[in-house]
Protein backbone atom coordinates (compact mmCIF):
# COMPACT_ATOMS: atom_id res chain seq x y z
CA UNK A 1 0.00 0.00 0.00
CA UNK A 2 2.60 2.40 0.97
CA UNK A 3 3.80 2.18 -2.66
CA UNK A 4 0.56 1.91 -4.37
CA UNK A 5 -0.66 5.36 -3.06
CA UNK A 6 2.70 6.93 -3.57
CA UNK A 7 1.92 10.56 -5.02
CA UNK A 8 -1.62 10.18 -4.18
CA UNK A 9 -2.86 12.77 -1.87
CA UNK A 10 -4.97 11.76 0.93
CA UNK A 11 -8.86 12.40 1.24
CA UNK A 12 -9.81 15.78 1.96
CA UNK A 13 -12.97 17.32 3.53
CA UNK A 14 -15.57 17.77 0.19
CA UNK A 15 -18.30 19.28 2.59
CA UNK A 16 -21.33 17.54 3.43
CA UNK A 17 -21.86 14.32 2.11
CA UNK A 18 -24.76 11.71 1.14
CA UNK A 19 -26.76 9.79 3.65
CA UNK A 20 -26.53 5.99 3.51
CA UNK A 21 -29.61 4.40 4.25
CA UNK A 22 -30.25 1.11 6.74
CA UNK A 23 -33.38 -0.82 6.05
CA UNK A 24 -35.16 -1.64 9.21
CA UNK A 25 -36.27 -4.59 10.82
CA UNK A 26 -39.53 -6.49 10.13
CA UNK A 27 -42.09 -4.71 12.62
CA UNK A 28 -42.26 -7.07 16.13
CA UNK A 29 -44.67 -6.04 18.81
CA UNK A 30 -43.08 -6.47 21.80
CA UNK A 31 -45.42 -4.60 24.80
CA UNK A 32 -43.35 -2.04 27.11
CA UNK A 33 -41.57 -3.69 30.32
CA UNK A 34 -40.35 -1.82 33.31
CA UNK A 35 -36.81 -1.61 33.71
CA UNK A 36 -35.60 -3.36 37.12
CA UNK A 37 -31.98 -3.21 36.43
CA UNK A 38 -31.71 0.81 35.79
CA UNK A 39 -29.01 2.12 37.36
CA UNK A 40 -29.70 5.71 38.44
CA UNK A 41 -27.42 6.03 40.51
CA UNK A 42 -24.03 7.82 40.44
CA UNK A 43 -21.98 4.59 40.88
CA UNK A 44 -18.82 4.62 42.79
CA UNK A 45 -15.48 7.38 41.60
CA UNK A 46 -14.94 6.78 37.90
CA UNK A 47 -11.28 4.41 37.74
CA UNK A 48 -10.10 4.67 34.12
CA UNK A 49 -8.42 7.62 33.30
CA UNK A 50 -7.45 8.80 29.53
CA UNK A 51 -4.53 7.93 28.44
CA UNK A 52 -4.40 9.34 24.89
CA UNK A 53 -7.62 11.32 22.91
CA UNK A 54 -6.67 12.46 19.51
CA UNK A 55 -9.22 13.55 16.13
CA UNK A 56 -9.47 10.65 14.17
CA UNK A 57 -11.08 10.72 10.50
CA UNK A 58 -12.89 13.89 9.94
CA UNK A 59 -13.03 14.36 5.77
CA UNK A 60 -16.54 13.02 5.63
CA UNK A 61 -17.75 10.35 2.99
CA UNK A 62 -21.55 9.48 4.13
CA UNK A 63 -23.72 10.33 7.28
CA UNK A 64 -23.77 7.62 9.28
CA UNK A 65 -19.52 7.26 9.55
CA UNK A 66 -19.99 3.78 11.31
CA UNK A 67 -16.93 4.71 12.98
CA UNK A 68 -14.56 1.79 13.99
CA UNK A 69 -11.30 1.10 15.07
CA UNK A 70 -8.67 -1.17 16.61
CA UNK A 71 -5.13 -0.94 17.95
CA UNK A 72 -2.13 -3.22 16.83
CA UNK A 73 0.76 -4.34 18.34
CA UNK A 74 3.44 -2.09 16.52
CA UNK A 75 2.27 1.12 17.68
CA UNK A 76 -0.27 1.76 14.59
CA UNK A 77 -4.24 2.31 15.15
CA UNK A 78 -6.80 1.89 12.23
CA UNK A 79 -9.32 3.56 12.04
CA UNK A 80 -12.39 2.97 9.30
CA UNK A 81 -15.12 5.38 8.53
CA UNK A 82 -17.95 5.33 5.24
CA UNK A 83 -15.74 5.12 3.02
CA UNK A 84 -11.82 5.77 4.61
CA UNK A 85 -9.64 4.50 6.21
CA UNK A 86 -6.52 5.84 8.02
CA UNK A 87 -3.16 5.05 9.91
CA UNK A 88 -2.79 6.66 13.46
CA UNK A 89 0.35 6.42 15.51
CA UNK A 90 -0.50 5.32 18.84
CA UNK A 91 1.85 6.90 20.95
CA UNK A 92 1.55 10.46 19.11
CA UNK A 93 -2.24 10.57 17.70
CA UNK A 94 -0.40 11.45 14.16
CA UNK A 95 -2.14 10.40 10.87
CA UNK A 96 0.98 8.17 9.20
CA UNK A 97 -1.24 7.14 6.37
CA UNK A 98 -4.26 8.16 4.80
CA UNK A 99 -6.77 8.84 5.21
CA UNK A 100 -7.34 7.01 1.71
CA UNK A 101 -10.53 5.30 0.17
CA UNK A 102 -11.20 1.64 1.58
CA UNK A 103 -11.50 0.85 -2.55
CA UNK A 104 -7.65 2.05 -2.71
CA UNK A 105 -7.27 -1.54 -0.72
CA UNK A 106 -8.26 -3.49 -3.81
CA UNK A 107 -6.20 -1.40 -6.66
CA UNK A 108 -5.75 -4.18 -9.75
CA UNK A 109 -8.16 -6.77 -8.03
CA UNK A 110 -10.52 -5.68 -10.36
CA UNK A 111 -14.76 -5.33 -10.25
CA UNK A 112 -17.11 -3.56 -7.57
CA UNK A 113 -14.22 -3.77 -4.82
CA UNK A 114 -12.01 -1.62 -6.60
CA UNK A 115 -14.43 0.65 -8.47
CA UNK A 116 -17.43 1.45 -6.40
CA UNK A 117 -16.77 4.94 -4.84
CA UNK A 118 -19.90 4.12 -2.02
CA UNK A 119 -18.47 0.96 -0.27
CA UNK A 120 -20.19 0.93 3.26
CA UNK A 121 -20.19 -0.63 6.77
CA UNK A 122 -16.73 -1.01 7.09
CA UNK A 123 -15.26 -2.39 10.44
CA UNK A 124 -11.48 -3.22 10.82
CA UNK A 125 -9.68 -5.90 13.62
CA UNK A 126 -6.90 -6.99 14.32
CA UNK A 127 -6.24 -10.99 14.32
CA UNK A 128 -3.48 -10.71 17.74
CA UNK A 129 -2.97 -14.51 17.24
CA UNK A 130 -1.50 -14.29 13.76
CA UNK A 131 -0.52 -10.60 13.70
CA UNK A 132 -3.03 -9.49 10.62
CA UNK A 133 -5.14 -6.90 9.66
CA UNK A 134 -8.71 -7.82 8.54
CA UNK A 135 -10.68 -5.11 7.39
CA UNK A 136 -14.08 -5.68 5.27
CA UNK A 137 -16.87 -2.96 3.71
CA UNK A 138 -19.68 -3.70 1.53
CA UNK A 139 -19.81 -3.10 -2.18
CA UNK A 140 -22.07 -3.29 -5.33
CA UNK A 141 -22.67 -1.51 -8.58
CA UNK A 142 -23.52 1.96 -8.37
CA UNK A 143 -23.63 1.57 -4.82
CA UNK A 144 -26.43 -0.83 -3.47
CA UNK A 145 -27.13 -2.19 -6.91
CA UNK A 146 -26.43 -5.77 -7.30
CA UNK A 147 -24.31 -8.27 -7.95
CA UNK A 148 -23.08 -7.30 -3.92
CA UNK A 149 -20.04 -8.40 -2.37
CA UNK A 150 -18.31 -8.30 1.26
CA UNK A 151 -15.19 -6.88 0.37
CA UNK A 152 -12.51 -7.86 2.67
CA UNK A 153 -8.60 -7.15 3.07
CA UNK A 154 -6.09 -9.23 5.16
CA UNK A 155 -2.84 -7.72 5.64
CA UNK A 156 0.32 -10.08 5.36
CA UNK A 157 1.86 -8.65 8.00
CA UNK A 158 1.74 -6.61 10.80
CA UNK A 159 2.06 -3.68 9.41
CA UNK A 160 -1.43 -1.69 8.38
CA UNK A 161 0.68 0.26 5.32
CA UNK A 162 2.36 -3.22 3.86
CA UNK A 163 0.77 -5.68 1.25
CA UNK A 164 -2.81 -7.30 1.87
CA UNK A 165 -4.63 -10.43 0.24
CA UNK A 166 -7.88 -9.16 -1.06
CA UNK A 167 -11.48 -11.17 -1.52
CA UNK A 168 -15.16 -10.72 -2.49
CA UNK A 169 -17.40 -12.86 -1.18
CA UNK A 170 -19.91 -13.28 -3.35
CA UNK A 171 -23.77 -12.09 -1.82
CA UNK A 172 -25.73 -12.15 -5.62
CA UNK A 173 -28.56 -10.00 -5.66
CA UNK A 174 -29.17 -9.91 -1.74
CA UNK A 175 -27.97 -6.89 0.43
CA UNK A 176 -25.26 -8.44 3.02
CA UNK A 177 -26.42 -5.36 5.43
CA UNK A 178 -24.39 -4.26 8.13
CA UNK A 179 -21.52 -6.95 8.31
CA UNK A 180 -19.75 -7.96 11.42
CA UNK A 181 -16.51 -9.44 11.53
CA UNK A 182 -15.02 -11.40 14.40
CA UNK A 183 -12.02 -13.60 14.83
CA UNK A 184 -12.02 -17.27 16.46
CA UNK A 185 -8.92 -19.08 16.50
CA UNK A 186 -9.35 -21.02 13.28
CA UNK A 187 -12.13 -19.17 11.58
CA UNK A 188 -13.50 -15.84 10.55
CA UNK A 189 -17.04 -14.79 11.03
CA UNK A 190 -18.85 -12.95 9.36
CA UNK A 191 -22.38 -11.92 10.13
CA UNK A 192 -25.19 -9.75 7.98
CA UNK A 193 -28.34 -8.90 7.61
CA UNK A 194 -30.30 -10.45 4.20
CA UNK A 195 -32.31 -8.08 1.63
CA UNK A 196 -33.75 -8.39 -1.43
CA UNK A 197 -35.23 -5.98 -3.62
CA UNK A 198 -34.31 -3.38 0.10
CA UNK A 199 -37.10 -6.49 2.04
CA UNK A 200 -35.90 -8.10 4.88
CA UNK A 201 -35.14 -11.84 4.49
CA UNK A 202 -32.67 -13.70 6.92
CA UNK A 203 -29.78 -13.73 9.10
CA UNK A 204 -26.40 -15.10 7.39
CA UNK A 205 -23.54 -16.30 9.47
CA UNK A 206 -20.33 -17.39 7.48
CA UNK A 207 -17.16 -19.45 8.62
CA UNK A 208 -14.80 -18.28 6.46
CA UNK A 209 -11.22 -20.24 6.21
CA UNK A 210 -8.94 -18.23 8.70
CA UNK A 211 -5.69 -20.38 7.78
CA UNK A 212 -6.06 -20.46 3.93
CA UNK A 213 -7.03 -16.42 3.91
CA UNK A 214 -3.49 -15.86 5.81
CA UNK A 215 -1.65 -17.36 3.45
CA UNK A 216 -3.66 -16.09 0.25
CA UNK A 217 -5.55 -19.34 -0.64
CA UNK A 218 -9.10 -19.45 -1.36
CA UNK A 219 -11.88 -18.06 1.36
CA UNK A 220 -13.68 -21.27 1.59
CA UNK A 221 -17.42 -20.40 3.07
CA UNK A 222 -19.67 -22.00 5.03
CA UNK A 223 -22.81 -20.19 5.67
CA UNK A 224 -25.86 -20.79 7.51
CA UNK A 225 -28.67 -18.57 7.34
CA UNK A 226 -32.35 -18.16 9.59
CA UNK A 227 -35.67 -17.32 8.23
CA UNK A 228 -36.95 -14.02 8.58
CA UNK A 229 -38.07 -13.96 12.10
CA UNK A 230 -34.56 -13.67 13.54
CA UNK A 231 -33.27 -10.43 12.90
CA UNK A 232 -29.50 -9.53 13.55
CA UNK A 233 -26.29 -11.73 14.26
CA UNK A 234 -23.25 -10.63 16.47
CA UNK A 235 -20.00 -13.70 16.65
CA UNK A 236 -17.96 -13.78 19.58
CA UNK A 237 -14.58 -11.89 18.79
CA UNK A 238 -11.70 -13.39 20.99
CA UNK A 239 -9.75 -10.65 23.14
CA UNK A 240 -6.62 -11.60 24.96
CA UNK A 241 -3.98 -14.06 24.74
CA UNK A 242 -5.91 -17.10 25.88
CA UNK A 243 -8.12 -19.09 23.10
CA UNK A 244 -11.11 -20.39 23.87
CA UNK A 245 -11.33 -24.30 25.03
CA UNK A 246 -10.18 -26.79 22.34
CA UNK A 247 -12.92 -27.09 20.04
CA UNK A 248 -15.32 -24.31 21.10
CA UNK A 249 -17.96 -23.09 18.35
CA UNK A 250 -18.12 -19.67 18.06
CA UNK A 251 -20.98 -17.84 19.83
CA UNK A 252 -23.19 -15.57 18.28
CA UNK A 253 -26.12 -13.39 19.69
CA UNK A 254 -29.05 -12.57 18.03
CA UNK A 255 -32.97 -11.61 17.85
CA UNK A 256 -32.83 -8.26 20.87
CA UNK A 257 -36.19 -7.09 18.66
CA UNK A 258 -38.03 -10.29 19.12
CA UNK A 259 -38.28 -10.59 22.98
CA UNK A 260 -37.88 -8.24 25.53
CA UNK A 261 -36.44 -10.63 28.46
CA UNK A 262 -33.98 -12.65 26.60
CA UNK A 263 -30.73 -12.59 24.35
CA UNK A 264 -30.57 -15.73 21.91
CA UNK A 265 -27.34 -17.50 21.71
CA UNK A 266 -26.45 -19.38 18.34
CA UNK A 267 -23.47 -22.15 18.48
CA UNK A 268 -21.42 -21.94 14.88
CA UNK A 269 -19.04 -25.26 14.48
CA UNK A 270 -17.33 -24.97 11.14
CA UNK A 271 -15.51 -28.39 9.68
CA UNK A 272 -13.88 -27.43 6.39
CA UNK A 273 -12.43 -30.95 5.96
CA UNK A 274 -16.07 -32.48 5.74
CA UNK A 275 -18.36 -29.60 5.33
CA UNK A 276 -21.28 -31.88 6.02
CA UNK A 277 -20.41 -32.07 9.43
CA UNK A 278 -20.33 -28.44 10.22
CA UNK A 279 -23.27 -27.59 12.77
CA UNK A 280 -25.50 -24.14 13.28
CA UNK A 281 -27.66 -24.77 16.76
CA UNK A 282 -29.72 -22.68 18.65
CA UNK A 283 -31.86 -20.82 19.47
CA UNK A 284 -30.65 -20.69 23.40
CA UNK A 285 -32.27 -18.16 25.24
CA UNK A 286 -30.22 -16.15 27.66
CA UNK A 287 -32.86 -15.07 30.97
CA UNK A 288 -32.34 -11.11 31.42
CA UNK A 289 -33.95 -8.63 33.37
CA UNK A 290 -36.80 -7.39 31.64
CA UNK A 291 -36.69 -4.04 28.91
CA UNK A 292 -38.59 -1.93 26.28
CA UNK A 293 -37.10 -1.69 23.04
CA UNK A 294 -35.57 1.60 22.09
CA UNK A 295 -37.06 3.12 18.70
CA UNK A 296 -35.01 2.37 15.73
CA UNK A 297 -35.26 5.63 14.67
CA UNK A 298 -36.11 9.37 15.32
CA UNK A 299 -36.26 9.16 19.06
CA UNK A 300 -33.01 10.76 20.41
CA UNK A 301 -33.29 14.68 21.04
CA UNK A 302 -30.28 16.77 20.38
CA UNK A 303 -30.20 20.64 21.57
CA UNK A 304 -31.55 23.11 19.11
CA UNK A 305 -33.41 21.05 17.12
CA UNK A 306 -36.05 19.40 15.88
CA UNK A 307 -33.75 16.81 14.19
CA UNK A 308 -34.42 13.47 16.64
CA UNK A 309 -31.27 11.21 15.99
CA UNK A 310 -31.50 7.04 15.06
CA UNK A 311 -31.06 4.62 18.22
CA UNK A 312 -31.07 1.23 16.52
CA UNK A 313 -32.48 -0.44 18.89
CA UNK A 314 -33.45 -3.80 17.88
CA UNK A 315 -29.45 -4.65 17.33
CA UNK A 316 -27.10 -5.97 19.34
CA UNK A 317 -23.80 -3.28 19.26
CA UNK A 318 -20.54 -4.51 17.59
CA UNK A 319 -18.85 -6.51 19.02
CA UNK A 320 -19.54 -9.34 21.27
CA UNK A 321 -16.27 -9.50 23.07
CA UNK A 322 -15.03 -12.65 24.52
CA UNK A 323 -12.49 -13.36 27.06
CA UNK A 324 -10.91 -17.10 28.11
CA UNK A 325 -9.81 -15.97 31.83
CA UNK A 326 -7.94 -19.08 33.24
CA UNK A 327 -6.24 -18.70 37.00
CA UNK A 328 -3.34 -17.44 37.43
CA UNK A 329 -4.42 -14.57 34.94
CA UNK A 330 -7.27 -13.27 37.02
CA UNK A 331 -7.01 -14.07 40.84
CA UNK A 332 -8.77 -17.09 41.65
CA UNK A 333 -11.60 -15.44 43.68
CA UNK A 334 -15.27 -16.30 43.80
CA UNK A 335 -16.01 -13.53 41.15
CA UNK A 336 -13.63 -14.33 38.93
CA UNK A 337 -12.53 -18.29 38.36
CA UNK A 338 -12.03 -19.98 35.32
CA UNK A 339 -14.91 -19.00 33.00
CA UNK A 340 -15.45 -17.35 29.60
CA UNK A 341 -17.17 -13.91 29.54
CA UNK A 342 -19.02 -11.78 26.51
CA UNK A 343 -20.40 -8.47 26.91
CA UNK A 344 -22.22 -6.73 24.58
CA UNK A 345 -24.61 -3.90 24.70
CA UNK A 346 -27.86 -2.92 23.15
CA UNK A 347 -30.26 0.24 23.57
CA UNK A 348 -33.48 0.48 25.59
CA UNK A 349 -36.24 2.68 26.74
CA UNK A 350 -35.89 3.88 30.89
CA UNK A 351 -38.50 4.20 32.63
CA UNK A 352 -38.95 7.89 32.38
CA UNK A 353 -38.77 7.89 28.51
CA UNK A 354 -35.20 8.25 27.75
CA UNK A 355 -32.63 5.58 26.92
CA UNK A 356 -30.16 4.22 28.14
CA UNK A 357 -27.19 1.79 27.51
CA UNK A 358 -27.84 -2.25 28.57
CA UNK A 359 -25.40 -4.08 29.38
CA UNK A 360 -24.70 -7.90 29.89
CA UNK A 361 -21.54 -9.54 31.00
CA UNK A 362 -22.08 -13.51 30.49
CA UNK A 363 -20.32 -16.30 31.68
CA UNK A 364 -19.89 -19.82 30.74
CA UNK A 365 -18.08 -23.21 31.86
CA UNK A 366 -15.63 -25.23 29.42
CA UNK A 367 -19.08 -26.20 27.74
CA UNK A 368 -20.14 -23.15 26.56
CA UNK A 369 -23.48 -22.84 28.13
CA UNK A 370 -24.14 -18.86 29.10
CA UNK A 371 -26.03 -17.20 31.67
CA UNK A 372 -26.22 -13.82 32.61
CA UNK A 373 -23.73 -13.10 35.29
CA UNK A 374 -24.56 -8.98 35.52
CA UNK A 375 -26.27 -6.87 34.17
CA UNK A 376 -27.28 -3.34 34.14
CA UNK A 377 -29.18 -0.41 32.11
CA UNK A 378 -26.90 2.65 32.53
CA UNK A 379 -28.81 5.88 33.09
CA UNK A 380 -27.82 8.07 36.00
CA UNK A 381 -29.78 11.11 34.62
CA UNK A 382 -32.60 11.89 32.27
CA UNK A 383 -29.77 12.45 29.12
CA UNK A 384 -29.88 9.67 26.50
CA UNK A 385 -27.38 7.37 25.91
CA UNK A 386 -26.68 4.99 22.52
CA UNK A 387 -24.76 3.37 19.98
CA UNK A 388 -22.44 1.98 23.23
CA UNK A 389 -19.27 -0.38 22.78
CA UNK A 390 -18.15 -2.39 25.84
CA UNK A 391 -14.76 -4.40 26.11
CA UNK A 392 -12.91 -5.47 29.04
CA UNK A 393 -8.81 -5.53 30.09
CA UNK A 394 -6.88 -8.48 30.99
CA UNK A 395 -8.24 -8.32 34.75
CA UNK A 396 -11.67 -7.91 33.84
CA UNK A 397 -12.20 -4.76 34.13
CA UNK A 398 -14.84 -2.64 31.91
CA UNK A 399 -15.04 0.31 29.92
CA UNK A 400 -18.47 1.13 28.04
CA UNK A 401 -18.18 4.03 25.48
CA UNK A 402 -21.08 5.87 24.06
CA UNK A 403 -22.86 8.91 22.50
CA UNK A 404 -24.99 10.80 25.12
CA UNK A 405 -27.17 13.85 24.16
CA UNK A 406 -30.74 15.93 24.72
CA UNK A 407 -32.87 17.89 24.45
CA UNK A 408 -30.40 20.54 26.49
CA UNK A 409 -27.27 18.89 25.31
CA UNK A 410 -25.53 18.31 21.98
CA UNK A 411 -24.17 15.19 21.08
CA UNK A 412 -21.31 14.21 22.81
CA UNK A 413 -18.78 11.23 23.70
CA UNK A 414 -18.87 10.22 27.32
CA UNK A 415 -17.35 6.71 29.28
CA UNK A 416 -18.06 4.59 32.18
CA UNK A 417 -16.61 1.56 33.33
CA UNK A 418 -16.32 -0.86 36.29
CA UNK A 419 -13.26 -2.82 38.21
CA UNK A 420 -13.63 -6.50 38.42
CA UNK A 421 -13.94 -5.64 42.41
CA UNK A 422 -16.19 -3.25 42.00
CA UNK A 423 -20.33 -4.60 43.29
CA UNK A 424 -22.09 -6.82 40.75
CA UNK A 425 -24.54 -5.04 37.67
CA UNK A 426 -22.75 -1.84 39.12
CA UNK A 427 -21.00 0.86 37.17
CA UNK A 428 -18.47 3.75 37.84
CA UNK A 429 -19.34 7.34 37.26
CA UNK A 430 -19.69 8.63 34.10
CA UNK A 431 -16.91 10.98 31.91
CA UNK A 432 -16.43 12.93 29.56
CA UNK A 433 -14.25 12.35 26.52
CA UNK A 434 -15.35 15.12 23.87
CA UNK A 435 -17.92 17.49 24.49
CA UNK A 436 -20.33 18.49 21.17
CA UNK A 437 -20.66 22.03 20.04
CA UNK A 438 -23.56 21.38 17.26
CA UNK A 439 -26.45 18.85 16.55
CA UNK A 440 -26.96 17.67 13.39
CA UNK A 441 -29.93 18.71 11.78
CA UNK A 442 -29.62 17.75 8.05
CA UNK A 443 -30.02 14.21 9.03
CA UNK A 444 -30.92 11.84 11.76
CA UNK A 445 -28.69 9.18 11.03
CA UNK A 446 -26.21 9.07 14.02
CA UNK A 447 -23.81 5.93 14.68
CA UNK A 448 -24.50 3.36 13.75
CA UNK A 449 -21.98 2.09 15.70
CA UNK A 450 -18.84 2.56 17.86
CA UNK A 451 -15.81 0.63 18.88
CA UNK A 452 -14.57 -0.62 22.09
CA UNK A 453 -11.04 -2.81 21.62
CA UNK A 454 -8.40 -3.33 23.76
CA UNK A 455 -4.94 -3.15 23.05
CA UNK A 456 -3.04 -6.20 21.55
CA UNK A 457 0.61 -4.89 22.86
CA UNK A 458 -0.39 -4.94 26.84
CA UNK A 459 -4.06 -5.93 27.29
CA UNK A 460 -4.53 -3.08 29.32
CA UNK A 461 -5.27 -0.03 27.15
CA UNK A 462 -8.52 0.18 26.19
CA UNK A 463 -9.45 2.30 22.89
CA UNK A 464 -12.37 3.67 21.76
CA UNK A 465 -13.58 5.83 18.95
CA UNK A 466 -16.96 7.34 17.11
CA UNK A 467 -18.14 10.56 16.61
CA UNK A 468 -19.22 13.75 17.38
CA UNK A 469 -20.12 17.53 15.89
CA UNK A 470 -18.27 20.52 15.89
CA UNK A 471 -19.62 24.04 15.40
CA UNK A 472 -19.25 25.66 11.99
CA UNK A 473 -18.74 22.32 10.41
CA UNK A 474 -20.70 20.56 7.68
CA UNK A 475 -19.41 17.31 8.81
CA UNK A 476 -19.03 14.65 11.94
CA UNK A 477 -15.74 14.68 13.23
CA UNK A 478 -14.31 11.32 15.07
CA UNK A 479 -12.52 11.05 18.30
CA UNK A 480 -9.72 8.54 19.00
CA UNK A 481 -8.96 7.47 23.07
CA UNK A 482 -7.39 4.98 25.06
CA UNK A 483 -8.20 4.27 28.21
CA UNK A 484 -6.78 2.55 31.37
CA UNK A 485 -7.72 1.24 34.71
CA UNK A 486 -4.60 1.78 37.35
CA UNK A 487 -4.67 -1.50 38.65
CA UNK A 488 -3.51 -3.18 34.88
CA UNK A 489 -0.29 -3.77 34.33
Amino acid sequence: MRELMRGIQPVRDTGRQQALEMEEPPARHVPPAFDPVVQSSRGPAQQAQIVMSFEGITQGGAVPPDTNGSPGVNGQYVQTTNFLYAVFDKSTGNVTFGPYYVKSLFQGFGGQCETEDAMSDPTVRFDRAAGRWIIQQIAGESGFTPPLFICIAVSTTSDATGAYYRYAIPYGNYLPDYPKLAVWPDVYYLTTDLYLNWNFQATSACALDRSAMLQGGPASAICFQTGSDVFHFLPADVDGVLPPPRGAPNFIVGNVSGSNHALNLFKFHVDFASPQNSTFTGPFAIQVAPYTVACWSDCVPQEGTSTLLYALGQITMYRLAYRNFVPPTVPATASQAAHQSMVVTHTVQNNDGSYGIRWYELRALENGDFTVFQQSTFAPDSNSRFMGSIAMDKRGDMAMGYSISSSTMYPSINFTGRAFTDPPSTMEQEASIMAGTASQSYSDRWGDYSSMVPDPADDCLLWYTTEYLQAGSQNWRTRIVSLRFPSCH
